[in-house]
């Protein structure tokens, strides 16, 4: 049996492969080859890592012509009163957010997972832009905070639903 396995790989060595590579892609939903082809996966990675570094200049450069602009200095909440209050808030949204996630893993759904991320990164900067309104109002921060943050999650849900969906 095992010469006729090894008779059958040399002569239609190539459409086995092709079968198998068939059948992979049938039932997992995603290419076989692509999977086993480092330039593939080398090329998505340098792709990514170059959006990335591209991105957070740009968050860089919008959040300096924008402090600028306004004539913002930059302070932490943690040198004004709203400093156990930005503590114990964020702690409150990092245990909701772990229980939270917990269930969303049961669910199993990797969009269950990515929209679970964009809604933890949109209340952590939604209470971030609150506090500094509330603590930091005269300095105007918040205004550069909310702007900076709207743009990254314009980019997250483009990315999101572009390349997850």
């Amino acid at each position: 049996m095992l010469f006729f396995v090894e008779f059958l790989m040399e002569e239609k060595g190539s459409l086995v492969q092709e079968g198998f590579a068939a059948i992979h892609t049938e039932l997992y939903g995603y290419s076989f080859e692509a999977v086993t082809n480092k330039d593939i996966w080398r090329g998505l990675i340098l792709r990514l890592f170059t959006i990335l570094i591209i991105l957070f200049l740009l968050l860089f450069l919008i959040e300096k012509l924008i402090e600028k602009f306004l004539g913002v200095k930059r302070r932490r909440i943690s040198e004004t009163p709203g400093k156990s209050v930005d503590r114990w808030g964020r702690t409150i949204i990092l245990i909701i957010f772990l229980v939270v996630y917990f269930f969303a893993l049961t669910k199993g759904s990797v969009d269950t997972l990515k929209w679970y991320w964009v809604l933890f990164l949109t209340v952590l900067a939604g209470f971030q832009i609150i506090l500094e309104w509330k603590y930091l109002k005269e300095s105007k921060q918040y205004i550069s905070t909310l702007i900076s943050s709207t743009i990254c999650f314009i980019f997250i849900i483009f990315f999101v639903i572009r390349f997850y969906n």
